[in-house]
């Protein structure tokens, strides 16, 4: 009696661990909350089109592979620790998924503190757009070619000549620095901004502002 009350009680437990184990790899057929949080994403940065349904079909392996690429990861079409690491969420086997705070590269670590330097009283939206802007003058010839150029590029940014650049950034400057870094850009391909009640900058005022986002303006 005794072993058979042993073996239920393992039945029982292998069952409640389950779901878990299931959500460590999302793949074609996968459904739920975990998938629709990941298909969110990719609509975001523009790896997929349509809306997030929750179902993990060839549409949403396609974009995942993209993805993939694009990172340098093993473009297999499912999202396993490695890629939901890269894409900022954590697979809860829930009814969620949550955005991760974990730095995963230096070039990472180094945008999320120009975040929230010079974002961090802005919106989600807004802190976003700050890291993009960085990231559009990287990918810009009128720039330096990377993070570090462009934000240590003298007098770029005021963070940088009064050292709040070097203050410890927080969880929300950290992911909206890897949302920018996988591909949303809320400005639209800015290359300045600035918040017009806190500078009395005569030249940066001459540019043509596209998007206004929060305290700041967003020009080309």
């Amino acid at each position: 009696m005794k072993a058979r009350r042993g073996a239920a009680l393992l039945a029982a437990l292998a069952l409640a661990l389950l779901p878990v184990a299931l959500a460590a790899v999302l793949e074609v057929g996968s459904r739920g909350d975990d998938v629709t949080a990941v298909q969110k994403k990719l609509i975001q940065w523009g790896y997929l089109k349509g809306t997030a349904d929750g179902r993990y079909g060839e549409n949403t392996r396609a974009a995942v592979s993209a993805f993939q690429r694009k990172n340098g990861l093993a473009a297999d079409g499912r999202v396993g620790p490695a890629t939901a690491k890269a894409m900022g969420v954590t697979l809860t086997g829930g009814s969620s998924v949550a955005a991760s705070a974990a730095i995963i590269s230096a070039d990472h670590r180094l945008l999320s503190r120009l975040v929230y330097a010079e974002a961090r009283g802005e919106t989600y939206k807004g802190q976003v757009a700050v890291a993009a802007v960085v990231l559009n003058r990287v990918a810009s010839a009128s720039f330096p070619n990377t993070i570090s150029g462009v934000i240590f590029q003298s007098g770029a940014f005021s963070c940088v000549s009064n050292g709040s650049i070097n203050n410890t950034p927080d969880s929300s400057a950290i992911r909206a620095a890897l949302d920018a870094l996988n591909g949303w850009d809320p400005t639209g391909g800015c290359l300045y901004y600035y918040n017009p009640k806190g500078t009395d900058d005569a030249w940066i005022r001459t540019r043509t502002v596209k998007t206004v986002i929060g305290n700041h303006q967003f020009a080309v």
